[in-house]
């Protein structure tokens, strides 16, 4: 059985990470990073241009697991502790920590110097910062940092030795502290500043930067300050805290995730204060089982049933509240023989670790429900369910959204044989209707959709579903009527008196009356229509608020709660435009003066919606 990509490429995410390919054994076969996820695994399943090796590789490939981080670094570092924990085959393997590369700040009383070290040794008492993701990233931070701040970066060799000022000088890259052409204090000043950048503590000298580039372009100097705009950019990927490396101990972190009746957890195990990777789960969901009960019991069969006296957690960090905590907790502190924790509400590196947990359980559960023997499964099950002759091999969903009855959206996606067909997804802009009247804008849509249908555009759907009672099903069965369409199957999709998910009731029209069928709760067949409805509920919302946001004359920043103009000027400033805000982890962010972690977190949320 080879590996189909198609599907499981269809709905990987843009933002970088990490992933793994195993064999049909499920051995490791290789890892690797990227900056886009998509586009680097799209590149193994090209049909043409590929190395030989590569080729090998691919052939080999049964599953592909992926872990997405904050940003590019982090995948780095990632990729680095998963090869030497995993030692992948078709992997270059690197041998120790001396991959880590550092800045080394030296111990000297008045003219310190800023240095490339490979490796932290207990001889040299200066201060260390770092690791970095690579020694070139280094190097040429090194370089940016003797431009701006001049600071020697010598041995005390030749430091000592000197009777004049260096070429370093001549070119306007160190002070000459070696001949006293700076005083110590002033020195000491520069070297205060840099040290504070590389810890991250303020945004100071990025923020005069900032000044001399709005300077510069007042002045019209563009070309001075793109050369400082691109130095800004480098100095703050220098000094991007890891959320990949930290200083905490054995912690497992589990982010969950549920849809369409599927339920995946996602857990990242954190040894030693490093990241070294996750695993998914999918546990069977039980009727109407929620979040804390399902983590609950999953925890404890995955903690108690097994031994792993020499590889427990001190700390578990849980997505929510499980059920039975304070017993789960006594049971895991009795087998393991020491305190266990069970946290929800974590602040710092924890919270980037919870969020990078939850992120992986649902873009693994959107890959679970996009594969082709779980598509295939749903598929035929809805074909029992209606009771039709053959297998659907294109589904249809209509939703409407509106905000009390601005700028009304309706959304039309397209489920195939493979899952989502984004491709033919299509929104509807509603016009000259009654605000809020959502059987009016049901039928302008339908109407607009099969119009073109019948005149020869598109492909034919076998089955219709429509979000919503008889009222909505009834106006759907009215317009495929009035244009005489026939062999699609029409499908309402009312909430059950509870209106939770799995009570949903599905409304057949027919000519003796409509049929209302209640599928269980477990059905793969109800799981595919829920699956379906989310996706167009989802669609009809992000339509409309594009719709209504363009008519608002807002920019994305706008769309944000608590980001008003001053925060919005801040933001664009200290980036230098919103491309780069969306380039930036939410601990850059957090850099902005007037921007705290809380905020920051929501603004790259609100940015990343994928």
């Amino acid at each position: 059985m080879s590996f189909d990509s198609a599907p499981f490429l269809k709905q990987l995410t843009t933002r970088p990470g990490v992933y793994r390919m195993y064999d049909a054994g499920g051995d490791i076969l290789y890892v690797g990073k990227a900056r886009n996820l998509k586009n680097r695994l799209s590149s193994y399943f090209r049909s043409t241009g590929l190395h030989v090796k590569t080729k090998a590789l691919v052939s080999k490939i049964e599953n592909i697991e992926i872990t997405v981080t904050d940003s590019e670094t982090e995948a780095l570092l990632l990729e680095q502790n998963l090869i030497k924990e995993l030692k992948p085959p078709y992997n270059i393997l690197l041998r120790d920590d001396k991959s880590y590369p550092y800045i080394y700040l030296s111990k000297h009383k008045d003219y310190p110097s800023l240095t490339f070290k490979r490796a932290r040794t207990k001889k040299e008492q200066g201060k260390y910062f770092g690791p970095y993701p690579s020694s070139g990233a280094v190097r040429e931070s090194l370089n940016i940092l003797q431009k701006i701040f001049k600071i020697r970066q010598c041995d005390e060799s030749f430091f000592r030795n000197r009777a004049r000022p260096c070429l370093q000088y001549q070119i306007k890259r160190c002070s000459a502290p070696c001949v006293k052409m700076i005083s110590p204090e002033d020195y000491q000043k520069d070297m205060k500043r840099a040290a504070m950048f590389l810890e991250g503590k303020n945004p100071q000298v990025i923020s005069e930067l900032v000044d001399a580039m709005s300077e510069a372009s007042r002045n019209l100097e563009f070309e001075k300050a793109a050369e400082i705009r691109d130095q800004i950019d480098f100095l703050r990927h220098v000094q991007e805290q890891q959320s990949i490396e930290s200083s905490a101990g054995n912690i497992d972190v589990i982010g969950l995730a549920i849809k369409a009746g599927a339920a995946c957890l996602s857990f990242m195990f954190v040894r030693g204060g490093r990241v070294l990777g996750h695993k998914n789960y999918f546990p069977k969901l039980a009727l109407e089982q929620g979040e804390a009960s399902l983590l609950g019991s999953f925890l404890a069969q995955f903690y108690l049933s097994s031994a792993r006296s020499n590889d427990y957690p001190r700390e578990i960090i849980v997505p929510c509240i499980p059920d039975d905590a304070d017993l789960l907790s006594e049971a895991l502190n009795a087998s393991f023989g020491v305190s266990v924790k069970i946290n929800h509400n974590v602040r710092t590196d924890r919270a980037k670790w919870k969020q990078l947990a939850q992120s992986n359980a649902e873009m693994s559960i959107a890959s679970f429900l996009s594969k082709k023997e779980n598509v295939f499964q749903r598929v035929e099950s809805l074909r029992v369910g209606l009771e039709l002759e053959e297998v659907p091999k294109r589904i249809e969903c209509f939703d409407i959204s509106h905000s009390s009855g601005e700028k009304t959206v309706a959304s039309c996606v397209v489920f195939n044989d493979q899952g989502p067909f984004k491709a033919d997804y299509r929104t509807y802009n509603i016009d000259g209707i009654t605000p809020g009247d959502d059987y009016a804008a049901m039928k302008q849509a339908l109407t607009r959709r099969y119009k073109k249908l019948k005149a020869g555009e598109g492909k034919w759907p076998d089955i219709v579903l429509i979000d919503g009672g008889k009222g909505q099903l009834g106006v759907a069965v009215n317009v495929f009527e009035e244009l005489q369409l026939t062999g699609i199957q029409l499908v309402g999709v009312a909430k059950g008196v509870t209106r939770k998910a799995g009570f949903e009731t599905l409304i057949l029209p027919g000519e003796d009356g409509d049929k209302l069928l209640n599928l269980q709760s477990d059905s793969p067949a109800l799981h595919l229509i829920q699956h379906i409805r989310d996706e167009a509920h989802r669609f009809a919302i992000t339509g409309h608020r594009q719709r209504r946001d363009k008519a608002r004359k807002t920019s994305t920043l706008e769309n944000i709660d608590g980001i008003g103009p001053k925060r919005r000027r801040e933001l664009l400033k200290y980036f230098g435009g919103l491309q780069e805000v969306k380039k930036a982890s939410a601990e850059e962010i957090a850099k902005v003066p007037g921007i705290s972690k809380t905020i920051a977190v929501i603004i790259y949320d609100h940015l990343h919606l994928d």
